[in-house]
């Protein structure tokens, strides 16, 4: 049984809850500010226009990638999940977002990003942790930049 990689990052964001959300939310955007994400395709939304399901297209290790994402918003807008339906290079890909005021400064949101990988092509368990943690770094970077600059 191939061993799912679990990992969970956070990050203090200089901006509301409700703008990390509207950020994380706006999934068709991130090809303008996630450099592995070359596509995003919503293909079902929700009553309240949030994409319940997305197609991705993403350049991982050196590859072309593709996946497809189920969305949860029951806990929105403090938190919402996704997991992937189906994807080539991975068998798993889910996770969650969370955002909370932080507790220090008010006008800041700390952002906890969760991710599980289980990979369909196997890898040896140190590629598969920096790669991991270059991948979950430059997320919460690129996404406080983004929430930091609207």
């Amino acid at each position: 049984m191939p061993i799912t990689e679990h990992t969970l990052v956070s990050e203090l964001v200089q901006a509301p809850p409700e703008t990390c959300f509207a950020v994380a939310t706006d999934l068709a955007s991130y090809p303008v500010w996630v450099p592995a994400i070359t596509s995003v395709e919503v293909l079902r939304a929700d009553e309240l226009g949030r994409p319940i399901e997305a197609a991705f297209e993403a350049e991982a290790m050196g590859r072309r990638s593709s996946y497809v994402l189920a969305y949860d918003y029951h806990d929105a807008p403090r938190s919402f999940r996704w997991q992937q339906i189906r994807g080539d290079l991975t068998r798993r890909l889910d996770g969650a977002y969370t955002f909370e005021i932080s507790e220090d400064d008010s006008s800041a949101t700390k952002v906890v990003y969760e991710l599980g990988i289980e990979l369909a092509v196997p890898l040896p368990g140190f590629v598969k942790r920096r790669a991991e943690t270059k991948i979950l770094s430059a997320a919460l970077n690129q996404f406080r930049a983004r929430a930091e600059s609207v």
